[in-house]
């Protein structure tokens, strides 16, 4: 054998195959070659830590894209993956050893020395993680350190005429079959370590500063080795490191390049990857952008063309195109033509993206979009047999997974679940535990169907970089349950502000922590008692009272969260009348917020039931109360007196021209334009306030003459507010307020209740039909169950006979 990779009668040393990590070609041709040669051991360019998880890759259930995962076992988060796939030399290679019994070492710097030496823990794909032939890493490095590099197939690639460099490499071996019965299979090798020789001899390292390092390394690997197993064996590399392989240099040498070098205490696993992963634009990319395709060139050696446009035919059908059997016909014909014009030996993606373009999208680019996306790069997600090395927090996960029926998929799918069902609850608590731990296999998403507190739904995705994430989890525990448990005590004992707390319990409801909740709920309160800011209160309060809808949802104990809540709602209705007076237009805006979320907080904590709720009533009368306070008090801001006002009168808390004596103080003339322009957008703003207006023709009418009033000078400074306001109603409000106005508001006056029939608003067919109203109320007593599930007696206009309905107007 030839220390080149070529072939002579003679064994004078290891051959060096050099390949394209990620290379159909190269891995077949890899084969080809380890089937000529039938080396006694089988060196890779990988972490030596990984010697013992060999014999994994020829289990039943290891089925790549996989990666070898190194991380340093103080500091998890520092980790760096080797990424595989089917089209892998490496992955050949080891195969192949496995199946003849040949030994297989790993040769690259071990993973202790690599993660020691990182940058701040960045996660980087080393190895067989690299673009080029030679290893020009993609993973998370400086982009001032990739524009000094070398790229080698670049350079070969223009002097070959060439301006893609990835078309010269496809031309030259991927596109290219065997060299068929009786071929040297280490010509090949031979010709790629005289190219990358020279590159060597112009370039040295090429800007890649650690593989002398590396290669140092390697060198002393295969030495060993060669004392261990003879000069028999076979190398499989990047191409880019054969020349420094080949070179003869002195152990003491190379063992100064390696002294001194950090090094940190590794643990190495095998975990799923995926072939979006492997594509470039990906976090973790490989350095390909077609792993689909290489994937097919390497499963279909013959008449890949006509497979890969049958493969694209079934998707589009799938799809709902009109593609036939003569539309692939023609795509195989116009493809192998493009080829033979432009000179290349098989047909590529970019002759098949024309012929698909022209011959089954009738020139439009949608179809490519979508064949790029599920064929090109692909949805494919490895599998990992169950007896890999991992942590224990890991394994715990993958009991729960198959437990729950809860697969992890690369690709993205929602999940509707129904917390009724005990599977569907064990799987919400699950999602919800591992988001804690900040593991985000699924983030929840608002429901296209029921929006009740029993239902979730979750868009889910597992990204190969969870397995980190799963890592730097353990330190917490050995299950989810023990691991999210102590966290959320840990963020509770850390957190900084009130909100932070109220969140955390809230979430740890939703995940159903028992033991994490009593320590959340003692900062909880040791929080809410020093904190006097009436905004950091108010944004508390929401997702503290949430907790304790959620809590009476999923039938835990939410007695002390209610307490809690109670108090916390107490001290936001005694701090915010004071904290109104005064603001800004950037601070009304911000206490609008807290307006609205404290009113929808005690909407829900306020619930009227007399039995087990007594204090539910007065919390909303006190509530009402603080409202009318603020949109009476002519220093606070027109913004939040006329949410109050709003706030009130959705209540039915003003009673009968309440609002309309309100408008009229706020849009009298005495008022600045700005400020009542500010009423106006507090009172109507919002999606509903163009309804208000719709259906009461008195609001109309003060609004619209307030607005005919404004000075000429003074109506450029109301205008943007205004617009703002009306901005936000449906384009039908909008006409049907311009209608009204165009026709003008009725004058006369609302009969009260009881005295006459309701007028009819412009436009608008007669009033209240008290018959009509009076059949819906049957219906409404059930869906809101009330005098059944804890809502009290009926209320008295509820309770009367259809002739006598006059409460029913709402």
């Amino acid at each position: 054998m030839s220390g080149r990779g070529g072939r002579t009668t003679d064994r004078c040393g290891p051959v060096l195959l050099g390949v394209r990590h990620h290379g159909p070609g190269s891995a077949r041709a890899v084969r080809a070659a380890l089937e000529q040669c039938t080396p006694a051991a089988v060196l890779i360019e990988g972490p030596p830590e990984a010697d013992e998880l060999v014999p994994l890759a020829a289990h039943a259930e290891m089925r790549p894209p996989v990666a070898l995962l190194a991380h340093a076992q103080d500091d998890p988060g520092r980790a760096a993956f080797w990424p595989l796939a089917e089209f892998s030399p490496e992955w050949v290679a080891m195969r192949w050893a496995l199946e003849h019994g040949v030994p297989v070492r790993f040769i690259d710097l071990p993973a202790a020395h690599s993660l020691a030496g990182g940058d701040d823990g960045e996660t980087a794909d080393e190895g067989a993680g690299e673009q080029e032939a030679g290893d020009q890493e993609t993973g998370e490095q400086g982009a001032g350190a990739a524009e000094v590099r070398i790229d080698p197939i670049g350079v070969l690639a223009e002097t070959a005429g060439y301006d893609d460099p990835e078309r010269w490499w496809e031309d030259v071996v991927e596109h290219r079959g065997g060299g068929g019965a009786g071929a040297d299979a280490l010509a090949p090798f031979a010709a790629l370590a005289e190219a990358m020789a020279a590159l060597r001899e112009t370039y040295g390292d090429g800007g890649h500063d650690r593989d002398p390092v590396r290669e140092a390394h390697m060198r002393l690997r295969l030495r060993a080795a060669r004392k261990e197993f003879g000069d028999d064996l076979a190398v499989v590399c990047g191409a880019w490191h054969v020349p420094a392989l080949a070179q003869r240099t002195t152990m003491t040498a190379d063992r100064q390049l390696l002294k001194g070098l950090p090094k940190v205490k590794a643990a190495v696993t095998w975990v799923p990857w995926t072939h979006r992963r492997l594509s470039r634009r990906s976090g973790y990319g490989a350095g390909i952008a077609s792993p689909g395709w290489y994937g097919h060139l390497f499963s279909a050696p013959d008449r890949p063309v006509e497979r890969w446009l049958t493969k694209v035919a079934g998707l589009l059908r799938e799809e709902d195109y009109a593609v036939s059997s003569a539309h692939v016909i023609e795509a195989v014909r116009l493809a192998e033509g493009l080829a033979t014009v432009r000179g290349r030996p098989l047909a590529g993606l970019t002759e098949l993206d024309d012929a698909v373009r022209a011959v089954m999208g009738d020139g439009t680019d949608a179809p490519s979009l979508l064949i790029h996306d599920r064929l090109v790069v692909g949805e494919v997600l490895g599998e990992v047999p169950e007896d890999a090395p991992a942590v224990p927090l890991q394994r715990d996960i993958a009991r729960s997974q198959r437990t729950l029926r809860l697969k992890p998929e690369a690709l993205e799918r929602e999940l509707e679940l129904d917390l009724r069902k005990e599977t569907d609850a064990g799987r919400s608590r699950l999602l919800h535990r591992l988001r804690l731990l900040g593991i985000p296999w699924g983030e929840p998403t608002r429901s296209r169907g029921s929006t009740g507190t029993f239902r979730e739904t979750w868009r889910l995705r597992w990204e190969p970089e969870l397995a980190v994430r799963v890592a730097e989890a353990g330190i917490w525990g050995t299950t989810v349950l023990s691991a999210a448990t102590a966290k959320a005590a840990s963020e509770a004992a850390g957190a900084a502000h009130l909100a932070e707390v109220t969140a955390l319990a809230e979430r740890c409801l939703l995940a159903e922590l028992p033991d994490a909740l009593p320590v959340v709920m003692q900062a909880l309160s040791d929080r809410a008692a020093l904190d006097a800011d009436v905004g950091h209160l108010a944004q508390a309060l929401p997702a503290l009272v949430r907790s304790v809808r959620y809590g009476d949802v999923r039938g835990t104990d939410a007695v002390a969260l209610r307490e809690v809540a109670t108090g916390l709602a107490e001290r936001v209705f005694v701090g915010l009348p004071p904290a109104c007076p005064g603001l800004d237009a950037d601070g009304a805006a911000d206490m609008r917020g807290h307006l609205d979320a404290t009113h929808q907080a005690v909407g829900l904590l306020g619930q009227p039931d007399t039995e087990r709720r007594p204090e539910g009533n007065g919390l909303r009368t006190r509530w009402a109360g603080v409202l009318r306070a603020v949109s009476e008090r002519d220093t606070v801001p027109g913004l939040l007196r006329g949410r109050a006002t709003r706030l009130l009168l959705d209540d039915g808390e003003l009673g009968d021209g309440g609002a309309e004596r309100l408008m009229g103080l706020a849009l009298s003339p005495g008022t600045p334009p700005t400020d009542a322009a500010g009423w106006i957008e507090g009172f109507v703003g919002g999606g509903d306030g163009g309804m208000l207006l719709v259906h009461d023709e008195r609001l109309l009418a003060l609004v619209d003459g307030w607005l005919t009033g404004v000075p000429d000078a003074a109506f450029t400074d109301v205008l943007p507010l205004l617009r703002r306001t009306f901005a936000e109603y449906e384009s039908g409000v909008r006409r049907t307020l311009g209608e009204l106005v165009r026709r003008g508001p009725a004058t006369a006056p609302r009969h009260p209740a009881g005295d006459a029939p309701d007028a009819a608003v412009p436009g608008f067919g007669p009033g209240l039909d008290r018959d009509r109203a009076a059949a819906v109320l049957p219906t409404l007593r059930m869906l809101l169950g009330i005098g059944q599930h804890g809502f009290g007696d009926d209320p008295p206009e509820l309770s009367r006979p259809a002739d006598d309905l006059t409460g029913a107007r709402t």
